[in-house]
């Protein structure tokens, strides 16, 4: 973690070493309050007055972050730049500056992030992130404030910036039905598109006469298939899931004129029993074959990834229930959270797609020796690998590892992980000479 905050510069070299202790603290113990990440009162109540302090900004704090998964980025041909917003919801918290989310009633703020992962879904880190809070609505039912949608496209200047200053990446910036806004496609097209974009619809536009977008892709022939296994959720078994491909290419009527590839992936042969899967994305990116169109649909599904990144941050570290009393403090602590949540993510996908990599590369000497020591296994002579030490920090969280069960999944990951930590904490004091009949 510590090469994450390395160019960290909060205007005094003891705020960056409280932020570097605190980072490492909840890395140790993501699920855990902050009382309880941190080693006694008096690091507590300094972790409060850091969070407290009014001349830090959580951006700064967040820059060594971004400026890492940039370094991260600029050494591949192809990232994916996944935006999403979530709602963080404080219910029953008295935090100066929350606002009212969804639901009128309840209490919380909004977070805008954009997830850079590769194709192959290893996650580069957190590119742009933006928190705010709703204003209430007045007695006409309007709301003040900036429009929201402004967010994506403001998440898309910021990755065609990027594009512009990586010629040799290409940039793709990915966003479900919410980022499905005139406005950023007209937008991207007066950049000249320095980064594609790939766009889940959600409106059947009109284009001239009477037609209809997605009735006249649906009409179109088949380009080609595609077939996947959709993870089981929702109390729903994981299954295979067949698709027809179609793509048209049309420039959208009105002053804007934007051209666009509309993709059509239509599940066929669905159970009875469950609503078949239907994808209509649009893209800048001209489809001339099947190839390209199924690169496309793959590109998508790898929007998973910053759900599973939101799934960790709410659910492992816990953020909704932080119980600080000013919005301020607040995004400090999201920006810690936020890499912590990066780190585990990371650590599950790569586990996966680079199973046979040193494990030394992630984790220190310490931290392998205790996971060994937890499991009850005896020292290697050489270090595991990356997979064999995430299968033995999940099987500490619960990961069975029976042969139907597949690869550890992050929750298992997070839980393992506290105990690592907790592990290699005990070992490192004992190594400085503790007096255990103390």
């Amino acid at each position: 973690m510590d090469e994450e905050f390395e160019t960290l510069d909060l205007g005094d070299p003891r705020r960056d070493r409280r932020a570097k202790e605190l980072l490492k603290r909840f890395a140790a113990r993501p699920t855990a309050s902050i009382p309880g990440a941190c080693e006694g009162w008096a690091e507590t109540m300094a972790a409060y007055r850091f969070l407290g302090n009014e001349r830090i900004d959580w951006r700064d704090m967040m820059q060594p972050h971004w400026e890492r998964s940039a370094e991260r980025m600029g050494e591949l041909p192809v990232v994916l730049c996944v935006a999403d917003t979530t709602e963080l919801n404080f219910n029953g918290q008295d935090i100066e500056g929350a606002g009212p989310l969804s639901y009128e009633a309840q209490v919380g703020m909004y977070l805008h992030a954009t997830y850079a992962v590769t194709p192959d879904r290893e996650a580069l880190g957190v590119m742009n992130a933006w928190m705010w809070a709703r204003e209430p609505r007045d007695e006409s039912g309007q709301r003040g404030g900036v429009c929201e949608s402004v967010r994506w496209i403001e998440s898309y200047e910021i990755v065609a910036q990027q594009a512009a200053a990586m010629p040799g990446t290409r940039l793709v910036y990915v966003a479900d039905r919410e980022g499905d806004i005139a406005a950023l496609m007209q937008r991207a097209q007066e950049l000249g598109e320095p980064a594609d974009w790939l766009i889940r619809s959600q409106h059947n536009r009109a284009l001239k006469g009477e037609a209809k977008l997605w009735e006249t892709v649906h009409a179109s022939e088949v380009l080609g298939h595609i077939s996947f296994v959709l993870p089981g959720r929702g109390g729903q078994k994981a299954r295979e899931v067949k698709q027809e491909l179609r793509a048209q290419r049309v420039t959208l009527p009105g002053r804007g004129g934007v051209a666009l590839s509309c993709i059509e992936a239509c599940e066929v042969g669905a159970p009875t029993d469950v609503k078949p899967i239907v994808w209509r994305l649009l893209s800048n990116r001209e489809v001339p074959d099947a190839h390209a169109l199924t690169e496309l649909i793959d590109w998508y599904r790898a929007r998973w990834e910053i759900e599973m990144f939101f799934n960790v941050l709410k659910n492992a570290c816990r953020v909704e229930t932080l119980q600080l009393s000013q919005m301020e403090r607040v995004e400090k602590a999201l920006v810690l959270y936020m890499v912590v949540s990066w780190r585990i993510a990371r650590l599950m996908r790569l586990g996966r797609t680079c199973p046979d990599l040193d494990a030394s590369l992630f984790f220190d000497a310490d931290e392998i020796h205790g996971a060994h020591v937890l499991s009850k296994k005896p020292r290697p002579n050489k270090p595991p690998t990356l997979n064999q030490m995430i299968r033995m920090i999940a099987s500490l969280g619960g990961f069975l590892g029976r042969k139907g069960d597949g690869e550890p999944g992050a929750k298992t990951l997070w839980i393992g992980m506290q105990r690592v930590m907790d592990a290699a904490i005990t070992i490192q004091i004992l190594r400085e000479g503790y007096d255990t009949s103390v």
